[in-house]
């Protein structure tokens, strides 16, 4: 996922799947200006918080990058994931991680936009990712195309990553948006809300 961030990934070429069925492996990751990995801190929290309601969910994860999130999901039990990637690079690098872990029976890997790949979506999700690059505007756009689209179930669980400063009171459908959990470092704020249709 491009970002004007420098790279956190735990060690540079490779993502590591941290707990789950495909625990200890490591996936390759190109090694493209600005691409973001969720860094193994975040990610253990992230997943921490989640650690009840990931067995059996269906997830989206909107703006997938090198797949840190979607991957670890699956690993953890997730019934099915949808990674979405705009750059073909990244796609195609998805794709071939997909094969890697033999799981293309539970992982649909979209070459999109996100915010048009909403309105292709063939169900609701129970858990979404949104991480996109980072200053560019994207979250309050991700929030309304899976609103419009109904891409986010009564009750499910959205994922925000962003810069340390964005303010998270201007969030579209913020009046259906409960936070659960939230931290944040000097770089970054990461939280969990529940959606309320």
């Amino acid at each position: 996922m491009p970002s004007s961030k420098p790279r956190h990934s735990s060690s540079k070429g490779n993502i590591r799947i941290i707990a789950g069925t495909y625990r200890g492996r490591k996936l390759p990751v190109l090694d493209m200006n600005g691409l973001r990995p969720t860094a193994d801190r975040v990610k253990e929290t992230l997943f921490n918080w989640l650690m009840h309601d990931l067995p059996h969910a269906k997830v989206l994860d909107m703006f997938s990058g090198a797949g840190s999130l979607g991957f670890e999901a699956l690993s953890r039990g997730a019934a099915s994931v949808t990674l979405i990637e705009k750059a073909k690079a990244s796609y195609q690098q998805l794709q071939k991680n997909a094969q890697i872990l033999k799981a293309e029976d539970r992982l649909e890997v979209i070459h999109a936009d996100a915010l048009q790949a909403c309105s292709m979506l063939r169900h609701a999700y129970d858990i979404v990712f949104i991480d996109p690059p980072f200053n560019q505007q994207l979250v309050n756009p991700a929030l309304d195309a899976l609103v419009k689209y109904q891409c986010l179930k009564d009750g499910g669980l959205v994922y925000i990553e962003t810069e340390a400063d964005f303010d998270d009171s201007k969030l579209h459908h913020f009046g259906k948006l409960s936070m659960l959990k939230e931290k944040s470092s000097q770089t970054l704020r990461f939280r969990l809300f529940k959606y309320y249709a």
